[in-house]
């Protein structure tokens, strides 16, 4: 219930609407997205594992509806769906996001995750799992955060290997098509797209900031390379590895019809040079650097999704159905964040960690017929709950009730 705010502030129902979901007269598409994130927002690891849950009158009361529907209503429900539906639910999400502050919009780190498959006989293909160190059947997915708030913004469970590299250009016409103005910024490793690729960004007048895969030619020049011409530059951070030496000059990769930026970096431990390729004219060594590095957070915030709501447990052997998965997941952590942005101290806290202390707290939920008041236990967080900025919130989808919260 705490969540319920959340969804009312990112304007859910418009976002369903828009996306046109399906729905019937007993369990309309707001209840049935509802009824989904409901069981991805409390960590349920498939929704093949929540009968025991579908006659909570608690989770039901989230949805707008008497009972949940079953795991194979649920299930059936999400082989009514397309990529097109997600695009849109996702892009209703982004335009809500820019509006309630939790997306600047502007700068944005890109990267690609395989979500692994335990069973036999699926039309799945091999890709490489960091996590297991090996090439193995499955799902290639594509995710995209806000580089200065953090929150995911965008997720693809339909990629192949064919059009992989297209990804990055695909996300810069989605968010264009979607807030009406362009990424400013994109930045990803040398895996996620192509030469090819990188000209048709550079065509379109974004820029981007990449890795360079290094070769055994490539390295060798660098290494010849006399001190004299690198530069020593000081990153804002601790360490043996705050003063690197950076090395410019303008390289043409293959399959890009222009010049590229590319900065050598060493210094930063590793055995060899680190290579950037960009083409931002106007920034300092130091800045692409130091914004490169930042990437790296994307990584962090992924493993958080995982780790909260099960985005490894694939929800189907079909692209499809697991595409729905990770669209939700992103969903869900729009309102964690929208509502660890009202408790005093939690900014920054993981979704996982919201759950543990606020959110999972037992109550009573009574229902009367102009309002909802939702009366949560006491527990040892529960100071902070009542200095959260939780104003009483008109739910459309029980008939415009008002959600009180009261506390033990």
């Amino acid at each position: 219930m705490l969540l319920l705010p959340a969804l009312v502030a990112l304007d859910l129902p418009a976002a369903v609407a828009g996306a046109g979901f399906p729905g019937t007269r007993e369990v309309p598409a707001i209840s049935s997205v509802l009824s989904l994130l409901a069981l991805k927002s409390i960590g349920r690891r498939r929704v093949s594992h929540v009968d025991d849950v579908c006659v909570d009158p608690a989770l039901a009361a989230f949805a707008g509806l008497e009972s949940l529907p079953k795991a194979s209503s649920l299930g059936s429900y999400s082989y009514r769906l397309t990529r097109a539906h997600d695009e849109q639910l996702l892009a209703g999400l982004a335009r809500s996001m820019t509006a309630t502050g939790q997306t600047r919009g502007a700068d944005f780190d890109l990267d690609f995750h395989a979500i692994m498959h335990f069973g036999d006989d699926v039309a799945l293909e091999n890709h490489y799992v960091p996590r297991r160190s090996q090439r193995t059947e499955a799902v290639l997915s594509f995710f995209v955060q806000d580089s200065e708030t953090r929150n995911l913004l965008y997720a693809n469970a339909t990629c192949t290997k064919a059009d992989q590299a297209g990804q990055v250009i695909a996300f810069a016409r989605h968010w264009q098509q979607a807030t009406g103005h362009p990424p400013a910024l994109l930045v990803f490793d040398s895996k996620v797209t192509t030469g090819a690729g990188l000209d048709e960004l550079n065509a379109a007048g974004l820029r981007f900031i990449t890795l360079r895969a290094r070769n055994a030619k490539l390295t060798a020049q660098l290494e010849a390379l006399p001190d004299s011409q690198w530069t020593q530059i000081t990153l804002d951070r601790r360490g043996a590895y705050a003063k690197p030496q950076v090395h410019e000059r303008n390289v043409t990769v293959r399959g890009c019809s222009v010049p590229l930026r590319q900065i050598a970096v060493r210094g930063l431990g590793h055995d060899h040079p680190t290579l950037i390729l960009t083409n931002d004219r106007e920034s300092t060594p130091k800045q692409i650097v130091r914004r490169y590095a930042k990437r790296m957070r994307i990584e962090q915030r992924l493993a958080e999704q995982i780790h909260s709501f099960h985005l490894d447990a694939l929800s189907s052997a079909v692209a499809l159905n697991v595409n729905l998965d990770t669209t939700l997941t992103v969903w869900a952590a729009a309102a964690y964040d929208h509502l660890r942005q009202r408790l005093p101290g939690y900014q920054q806290m993981t979704p996982d960690t919201i759950w543990r202390r606020f959110i999972s707290t037992s109550g009573q939920t009574t229902i009367e017929p102009d309002h909802v008041t939702c009366r949560l236990n006491s527990r040892t967080h529960s100071p902070i709950t009542r200095s959260a900025d939780l104003p009483p919130t008109e739910i459309p989808w029980c008939n415009g009730r008002q959600l009180r919260f009261q506390f033990a």
